[in-house]
């Protein structure tokens, strides 16, 4: 059975900035990741973050990726990497079960953080397993990071700003985009990426949803229709485009299954997009030693998740007895950053959900 300090599952922003935390504070730290390269889901985003120069504003996503593992580099005698690691199982004694290329393997962590992120959502309609029809996840993937066009033509669903940038990286790529719709009676993404998208000539349009996908072999067309103000779709607006491909961006749900096998006390919380652990302000949730960071705490920006690490990864270092010199002050301004990141109006949602799952 392999013995470490630290273990953290999953090694996306909110991992990998875990892992360095942990190790610049002395502990050792295992990262696994069931993926061959590292960074989550920030190797394929190539836009420009926001936030402050802390999370790495005006960095492009797989840049900010290269920076992390640099900084993980500088401390490579703390931190040990198993890429392609599917973890199996989470157990209450505190064992990761794990296969690493082909090889079963134990793993006793004195403490770990679980970063394993989100799933993309689906939607329910007639048809909507024809190939062509992809999570905006999956499109990014296809064009970011291995260079291929999903198609010629492509319907947005979705116009939160995971839509709304797709979009512009899809024109950028040669892609017509020839619609972005949304159930929702107001765009949900920020401004600016709206207007990038409709300066090129595309409409949004709110309260509109999928009626059904249209295709033999693959897909060809999309009905869609309006929603009255009940989310009911009104008879006589359905409206035919012609597509070969959907991408569907409707948002995403925490990958918590872990935690539920170890037995943290979970909740239902809408306003972080799904199931998440009760957990308290340094991230531990209520199995002591299980820490929580990313999208798997709650659905936000990279940015978030980036923040989430470093104060997840630094308490549970402190939890096993490496307290970083600098413990007080660095909780204190990973705190505080997050507050900013919350701050407005546009986190309201954000900052309801925490109260809910605050409780240890």
């Amino acid at each position: 059975m392999r013995k470490v300090d630290i273990a953290i599952i999953g090694g996306g922003p909110a991992g990998l900035c875990a892992a360095i935390s942990a190790a610049t504070s002395g502990a050792k730290v295992l990262l696994m990741d069931r993926n061959e390269t590292l960074g989550g889901q920030l190797i394929k985003q190539t836009h420009m973050f926001f936030g402050s120069e802390k999370q790495y504003a005006s960095k492009r996503g797989f840049n900010i990726s290269d920076i992390l593992l640099d900084q993980i580099n500088e401390y490579k005698e703390n931190v040990e990497i198993l890429k392609n690691a599917n973890v199996l199982g989470l157990y209450e004694d505190g064992v990761i079960t794990i296969e690493n290329n082909g090889k079963y393997e134990k793993v006793k962590p004195k403490a770990m953080v679980v970063a394993t992120g989100a799933s993309e959502k689906v939607l329910a309609f007639p048809q909507n397993d024809l190939p062509g029809i992809y999570g905006a996840g999956a499109v990014q993937t296809l064009m970011n990071v291995y260079g291929i066009k999903p198609g010629k033509r492509v319907l947005m669903v979705g116009a939160g700003n995971i839509g709304l940038i797709v979009s512009y990286q899809l024109m950028q790529a040669g892609v017509e985009v020839v619609g972005i719709i949304d159930a929702a009676p107001e765009i949900g993404g920020y401004l600016v990426h709206a207007s990038k998208v409709r300066r090129m000539g595309v409409p949004i349009r709110t309260r509109y949803t999928v009626k059904e996908a249209i295709g033999q072999d693959c897909l060809e067309k999309v009905v869609i229709c309006k929603l009255d103000e009940n989310w009911t779709p009104i008879e006589g607006t359905e409206e035919t485009i012609e597509a070969d491909v959907m991408c569907i961006s409707v948002g995403l749900s925490p990958l918590c299954e872990l935690l539920q096998q170890a037995g943290c006390k979970m909740k239902y919380v809408p306003e972080l997009s799904g199931e998440t652990a009760i957990r308290n302000e340094n991230y531990e949730t209520t199995v002591e030693g299980i820490f929580i960071a990313g999208d798997v705490a709650g659905v936000e920006e990279a940015s978030s998740a980036m923040v989430e690490g470093y104060l997840a990864g630094l308490c549970a270092a402190e939890k096993v007895g490496y307290r970083h010199e600098k413990f007080e002050e660095l909780k204190e301004d990973y705190t505080k950053q997050l507050e900013s990141l919350r701050a407005g109006h546009v986190g309201d949602r954000i900052r309801s959900g925490i109260e809910k799952v605050m409780g240890v």
